[in-house]
């Protein structure tokens, strides 16, 4: 197979082959389908004019290797054309912190949205307070209202569409135009759809960043962080990712390419069942209310529906005032879904949260106990049976 990077093929494939093609070429890797695994640090020049010129494709092995340009290529490809690059890191977190540490500075102003994922939250409060980052949390819904918050120092905003527990919409093309207007970045973490739904490089944002370590990787087996760019914001997370000596190790590389080629009919699956799942729920006496932006009866569901392709398997709900006690006798009597702080991989999770401690700028008042429920890749009729049995064991407590 010829190089699938020619850059003017890939814009006239659709995004189902791209998710295929993109880092491949079979000619450098001797034939064979997947590029190789490398294990390597060191890279020999082969004459003293080639080391003290730094010439050479690769040169050091933090810096990247044959798979790590593989699985970059693939991802750009998947970004769209207004990426201008991809960093990885050793996990979603480390992609977040490296974001932060490449664009701010002492004496900076950070917008954080309120329902951004709670280490993102730790990170600004801890290291950045230290470092003498100010950071000011707003209400996801804020839209242009944020021009109210913007101060001359304000150098970034971060959003996350929608948030992982509380899943409200902000409208990034909105929040993004008054933030470029006054000089500032805007940061997105788009992990909950992955840019096969949500090309947020697209709608203004200049920096999305993935925990891969959820759909990229999609089998619950790595840990792992990718930072896109566009041209403008590329050149900092270059610098940063080097100055921070930030990598991830060969065989995890290995393994989110070998996500990448399946996102397509995993997360499409992950959807239908995800939506079939939300719509049964919403149904129950025991549940107020679902949190899920595909569904009509959502209050974000109109910019859902404009800025996204798709959904992932990820959504909450909202149980009938009772004990912790129900709560938990509903989660000891499911079988299939697992308890565990993750999702995006092949298995079904439920999760009891409550982030009415640590919201700043809103309030977190749902009407009783919520679960965040991932959706997997199960038959949707057994995933009931298992849900029926959690909610007969809620009903008698």
């Amino acid at each position: 197979m010829a190089s699938s990077n020619d850059p003017a093929a890939a814009v006239r494939q659709n995004v189902e082959t791209r998710l295929i093609t993109g880092g491949r070429d079979t000619k450098a890797q001797h034939g064979f389908v997947n590029p190789p695994v490398v294990h390597g640090s060191t890279v020999l020049y082969p004459t003293a004019e080639d080391l003290h010129a730094h010439r050479g494709e690769f040169q050091y092995g933090r810096h990247g290797t044959p798979t790590t340009k593989a699985l970059q290529q693939a991802l750009m490809a998947l970004e769209g054309p207004q990426c201008a690059g991809v960093g990885i890191a050793p996990s979603g977190l480390g992609a977040i912190s490296t974001t932060l540490l490449s664009v701010l500075k002492a004496g900076d102003h950070l917008l954080v949205c309120d329902s951004v994922y709670r280490p993102t939250r730790n990170f600004c409060n801890g290291m950045l307070a230290r470092y003498g980052v100010e950071t000011t949390y707003f209400d996801p819904l804020i839209g242009t209202g944020i021009e109210q918050l913007l101060k001359p120092n304000t150098r970034a905003v971060v959003v996350e569409a929608p948030g992982s527990q509380s899943f409200e919409m902000p409208d990034i093309p909105a929040i993004a135009a008054v933030a470029h207007a006054h000089g500032a970045l805007v940061i997105d973490d788009n992990t909950w759809a992955t840019p096969l739904y949500h090309r947020s490089l697209d709608q203004g944002v200049d920096i999305s960043m993935q925990a891969a370590t959820k759909y990229i990787g999609g089998h619950s087996d790595i840990m792992f962080g990718t930072i896109s760019a566009n041209a403008k914001a590329w050149p900092l997370i270059v610098e940063g990712i080097r100055l921070l000596g930030v990598c991830a190790g060969p065989d995890d590389v290995f393994l989110a390419l070998r996500g990448v080629r399946t996102l397509g009919v995993r997360l499409a699956q992950h959807h239908r069942s995800g939506v079939e799942m939300a719509r049964w729920l919403a149904a129950r006496p025991e549940v107020i209310q679902v949190l899920h932006p595909a569904l009509e009866s959502h209050p974000g569901h109109a910019i859902w529906k404009r800025d996204f392709t798709g959904a992932s398997g990820l959504f909450s709900i909202v149980l009938q005032p009772k004990p912790q006690a129900a709560v938990d006798a509903m989660l000891d009597a499911l079988t299939l879904f697992g308890m565990g702080y993750s999702w995006g991989g092949f298995e079904s999770l439920a999760i009891p949260f409550d982030c009415a401690s640590y919201r700043t700028a809103t309030s977190w008042a749902p009407g009783g106990p919520t679960l965040r429920l991932h959706i997997g890749l199960e038959n949707v009729e057994d995933l009931k049976t298992d849900l029926d049995r959690g909610f007969a064991a809620f009903n008698a407590a």
